[in-house]
């Protein structure tokens, strides 16, 4: 065999294997690991290998390149599995499989019989699936066979925290096959010029530069069909590369060929493969991944940067046979901006496959790298309660036919229920096609033959009743039902909650009612790109038991009213819409209060009365009257003076007077008289209203009629702030200490009021005088 970097630490991972049954693999890009570690561990290891795989693409390649160096055809010593393709026999010692067979396979029997060693490559990928498959594996060692081997092996993932979680010593290769010389941009690219058009420069410039094929990276199938557009010139033959690409054709763009070969791909190209002849490498700079809501249930693809281990993969690929040159699409200083690692999948994924996976294991308590986030798995839980796979968070026979099969939960659920012939959409539904018509009914008039290939796969699991597409389409996507919204835009609220729009011109524009497969993930209205139209009847043939009337009494910002309205509801939408005449009074009395809530405490009809009454409550601290705590407290004291009032006009009559009175009850208003009376009793015995809302409680009057009055009066133990008014009722001093006003400042206010008004007395000591409204008559 040619010499490969992993060769020299292959000693040492057999012999970590042989004495701890674990072993962490870390080595760079190119080293050779895929290929060798499998055949290294064959003749110590009891039973056969199984080496999982992110990609289909990939699985065939590393079995065909091992049976390739045994000298054998592929499914003799080293085979292969995949969904809908398989290579192996009786003497299958070395299985390849992409990550999905693998969990089948111990779901099916956590003991593993006949397997020896599971080895997981490109770890440092963290999809989803082969966090769960090492989980599982853990937990069947460490329970059932504490003689199975683990093995994972990671170019870029810091072994650190997996080694430490496995308890499993850590083998490092240094090695690469062969040099990478690394070339950036010296200046920044075109401001506007678009990813497709910064990527076929620097291929063109490979090609003029460096002998041999060219690999660049691009986002996406629309960025790499744009960017072979922009390279139709070139003197090589451009492929394309990426996931929903017919199988042939990716093996077309890894295979040798007569010319010059040009490789656009995503992220599928970045491990695992070895692309004959490819000598330079263009980094697009840019990964597009998929996030999941768990409050919209929906994912959406967002473009990112990519990261340093991205990045260092990537280059990789351009050593692979010979030395090679990456060009990067950013400055060399830009690269340490770059972050260190991309998210794990479980960390952002749609976990409704996990969380049936853990269902039919039947725990949660596994040994996970990253934990998933609970509120995306709650999220795929409630999904799965819905689709009948849980019943009280305990899987039922429907989840364990559903978990059976190769297919995310929904479309499972729809393959069983669906009826004869709903394999074709299902199909379709796979291959996920890419633009095109909304209407998926023109996608299944005219599938492409990977949707017709996955269709007859699928065939055998069909059951159920006779459906239409429609059907089996809201049977996968209950929370995708759309019900338009008024007005001329093609505008839907969705059974689960959230918006959704398409164009104008769509023929599913004027749809009342529509399944969603396919939206954008856009939090707030989601774009449309692939449904198709239900008829109520439809919807109520397979949804009939989850749709009810729903009585509701609402506050309408938009009218500022209540509204009490009977709704048929499937979901967040309303079938049918129609008023609740004799809705009851403590429903309506609630939204009355939500709207007050919504409006104020100043929405009600503050009569002087009222408001002289709140301000005593407050002085006298017998309740918390702010307006923060009488909207806390709105059941308690207004709910019961409601009746006969439905809206914003009838709040605003509304005096709260009487309301506040009976919330202090008996005791409490008898306090309050005592603590913050309404008024204060003059000398002359007149009742001097006190005014509470400034910050001291304030009396204005006379000062005659306060003649003879040698004490300050006080409320509670608060001294009364008095505005003493002349005979025109004008202030003419205010004082907080009266014995010490009448000693002092008297002097100097009668000495300027006894020649205004010369019919009032001035007396120089009113704490003998009596106190007076009259004035001298005329003489």
């Amino acid at each position: 065999m040619t010499p490969l970097p992993i060769d020299d630490a292959l000693p040492d991972l057999v012999a970590a294997v042989g004495t701890h049954g674990l072993a962490v693999l870390q080595a760079p890009p190119g080293a050779g690991k895929t290929t060798r570690v499998p055949l290294a561990l064959l003749p110590v290891i009891d039973g056969c290998i199984v080496m999982l795989e992110p990609r289909r693409l990939a699985t065939r390649a590393a079995a065909a390149r091992m049976a390739e160096t045994l000298g054998e055809p592929a499914g003799r010593t080293v085979g292969y599995r995949m969904r809908g393709a398989s290579e192996v026999s009786d003497a299958t010692r070395i299985e390849v499989v992409t990550e999905g067979i693998f969990t089948r396979m111990i779901q099916a029997d956590p003991e593993l019989p006949g397997i020896g060693c599971v080895i997981f490559d490109e770890f440092h990928e963290r999809s989803l699936n082969a966090d769960l498959g090492l989980a599982l594996a853990v937990e069947a060692r460490q329970v059932l066979r504490p003689d199975l081997a683990l093995v994972v092996m990671s170019a870029t993932l810091d072994a650190g925290p997996v080694a430490e979680m496995l308890g499993a010593p850590v083998v490092t290769s240094e090695g690469r096959s062969f040099p990478v010389e690394r070339r950036w941009r010296d200046r920044p690219p075109p401001e506007g010029q678009r990813i497709e058009a910064q990527v076929a420069a620097l291929v063109t410039e490979a090609l003029d530069t460096v002998e041999g094929d060219v690999l660049a990276f691009l986002p996406g199938e629309g960025e790499i069909r744009r960017c072979a557009g922009l390279l139709g010139a070139v003197a090589a033959d451009v492929r394309p590369l990426y996931g929903a690409l017919p199988f042939a054709e990716q093996r077309a763009a890894i295979a040798p060929g007569p010319r010059r070969k040009v490789v656009l791909a995503t992220s599928i190209a970045e491990t695992s493969l070895t692309i004959e002849g490819v000598r330079a490498v263009v980094d697009g700079g840019l990964a597009r991944r998929a996030r999941f809501d768990p409050g919209s249930g929906m994912s959406r693809l967002v473009t990112e940067r990519v990261t340093r281990a991205e990045a260092t993969q990537r280059a990789g690929r351009a050593g692979r046979v010979a030395p090679g040159v990456a060009f990067s699409n950013w400055m060399q200083g830009q690269e340490g901006a770059l972050a260190a690692f991309p998210p794990p999948e479980i960390a952002r994924a749609d976990l409704t496959g996990l969380a049936l996976e853990l269902a039919v294991w039947g725990s949660d308590a596994l040994a996970f790298l990253t934990p998933p986030p609970e509120g995306a798995l709650a999220e795929a839980r409630a999904l799965l309660a819905s689709l009948g796979a849980l019943e009280g968070g305990t899987i039922t026979d429907h989840g364990r036919a559903l978990a059976r099969m190769p297919l995310h939960p929904r479309l499972a659920h729809m393959v069983t229920t669906g009826g004869r012939g709903v394999a074709a959409l299902a199909g379709v539904l796979v291959v996920r096609s890419g633009p095109g018509p909304v209407d998926l009914g023109e996608v299944l008039r005219a599938p492409t033959p990977e949707a017709r290939a996955e269709a007859k796969r699928l065939r055998r699991f069909e059951a159920g009743p006779p459906r239409s597409d429609a059907q089996r389409l809201a049977l996968a996507y209950p929370d995708r039902v759309g019900l338009r919204r008024d007005g001329e835009a093609p505008r839907w609220l969705l059974s689960g909650g959230k918006g959704a729009k398409m164009e104008k011109g769509d023929t599913l524009a004027g749809a009342r009612l529509i399944v969603a497969s396919d939206l954008d993930g856009d939090r707030t209205e989601a774009r449309v790109r692939k449904a198709l139209a239900i008829t109520e009847a439809e919807l109520r043939e397979v949804h009939g038991p989850a749709i009810a009337w729903v009585e509701t009494c609402a506050w309408s910002e938009r009218h500022r009213r209540v509204e009490a309205r009977r709704r048929e509801m499937f979901g967040a939408i309303a079938l049918d819409d129609r008023p609740w005449p004799d809705a009851p009074p403590d429903g309506i009395a609630a939204a009355l209060m939500d709207g007050l809530r919504s409006l104020g405490v100043d929405a009600l009809g503050w009569s002087k009365r009222a408001r002289l009454l709140r301000a005593r409550i407050a002085a006298a601290e017998l309740r918390d009257v702010s307006d923060a705590a009488l909207l806390a407290a709105l059941d308690e004291w207004l709910a019961p003076w409601l009746d006969g009032i439905r809206d914003a006009g009838g709040l605003g009559r509304l005096d709260p007077t009487d309301a506040l009175m009976a919330w202090l009850g008996w005791n409490d208003g008898q306090r309050l008289d005592r603590l913050a009376p309404a008024s204060y009793r003059s000398p002359l015995g007149n009742r001097v209203p006190i005014d509470y809302a400034p910050e001291i409680p304030t009396i204005s009057v006379r000062v005659q009629e306060m003649f003879g009055e040698t004490r300050h009066p006080v409320v509670g133990r608060t001294p009364l702030r008095i505005e003493l008014l002349s005979p025109a009722r004008r202030p003419v001093a205010i004082t907080q200490d009266l014995p010490g006003f009448w000693a002092g400042a008297w002097a100097d206010v009668r000495r300027d009021m006894r020649g205004r008004y010369p019919r009032h007395p001035w007396p120089e000591d009113p704490t003998v005088a009596d106190p007076t409204l009259r004035a001298k008559p005329r003489g």
